[in-house]
């Protein structure tokens, strides 16, 4: 990472995540009534139980919908989690404003076009390794790991470190 990354992860304050490609692998499994099942990775939560103990905000925007992501989300102490938004740059634009957030204090981490322009806006853009061209392009950051495996708990962990909020014994919880 070059060292102007380093600098802006310094400033960052609020985490919003895309859920399918970075949050979940991207796959699917499609199952009869409607049902689909994703996956998600225990070290990413872990990630995001300390970062939301730490004081982050953190947001999970997602033009899909998955009422157990959104569940296990909040057993991890994210309340902020929207699904079904179709324009996510104008879906923050309102969001930030309502929450007092400056978009310069923001981490998006993206892996698909739909994240771009809201990327583009963020202070920091970041994406996981196997990310479309178009994202890693206009990203800060490339993390090493894929969508739904790590990449997650790869920014969490750079940002808190930088800022001395990384690991305590007492923030320990099962994720």
């Amino acid at each position: 990472m070059a060292e102007s990354s380093y600098k802006k992860f310094l400033k960052v304050r609020t985490f919003v995540f895309d859920m399918d490609g970075v949050l979940t692998d991207g796959s699917m499994l499609v199952m009869g009534n409607d049902a689909w099942y994703r996956t998600m990775n225990v070290k990413d939560g872990y990630a995001l139980q300390l970062a939301a103990k730490k004081g982050y905000k953190i947001s999970v925007v997602s033009g899909s919908t998955a009422p157990e992501v959104g569940e296990r989300l909040r057993k991890l102490g994210i309340d902020d989690v929207y699904f079904g938004v179709r324009d996510k740059k104008e879906f923050l634009v309102d969001y930030f404003k309502k929450k007092s957030i400056d978009p310069g204090s923001v981490l998006f981490m993206g892996d698909d076009m739909p994240d771009l322009e809201a990327m583009k806006w963020c202070g920091v853009a970041a994406c996981p390794a196997d990310a479309v061209a178009e994202i890693t392009t206009i990203s800060h950051y490339i993390s090493p790991y894929p969508g739904g495996r790590g990449c997650v708990r790869d920014v969490i962990e750079k940002v808190m470190k930088l800022n001395g909020h990384w690991i305590h014994e007492s923030n320990i919880i099962a994720t």
